[in-house]
């Protein structure tokens, strides 16, 4: 187990809700290509931020993982903050608080509320970073 799959658990959850959104949302995944298809796209970047691996026994058989998991909502600059804060809302609505999302037998835990970072510039979009904590544990 490790925190390859709970990317995989968070991902797979994200990227149904995206696809089936109307209008369908593109992602840009870590470490994978991706070209927004002009200044009029609103997409989203996600990233998984590992913590220290942890183990609460002296065995060392357990393992927790943690950390924050952050989609980053890219929105079209000069069009006001309404459309990256409605896909905030419904990232919210997606990942609540202690929400448990199952994959190959890791149950990945959502541990905090989706918050909203400070909003920001970058070249022709606006950016309101979106984050949660998540928690799996193994024995």
């Amino acid at each position: 187990m490790s925190n390859k799959k709970c990317r995989q658990a968070i991902e797979a959850r994200l990227y149904g809700w995206a696809t089936a959104r109307s209008p369908a949302l593109r992602i840009a995944f870590a470490n994978a290509s991706f070209t927004p298809t002009g200044p009029a796209e609103l997409f989203l970047r996600a990233f998984l931020l590992p913590a220290d691996t942890g183990s609460q026994t002296l065995d060392g058989a357990h393992r927790r993982y943690s950390g924050v998991y952050q989609v980053s909502i890219h929105a079209p600059i000069s069009t006001g903050p309404g459309a990256a804060e409605g896909v905030l809302d419904e990232l919210a609505t997606l990942f609540p608080n202690n929400l448990r999302v199952t994959v190959t037998g890791l149950t990945v835990q959502v541990t905090s509320p989706v918050s909203a970072g400070p909003a920001g510039q970058d070249g022709d979009r606006y950016i309101v970073p979106a984050y949660f904590t998540y928690r799996a544990d193994t024995t």
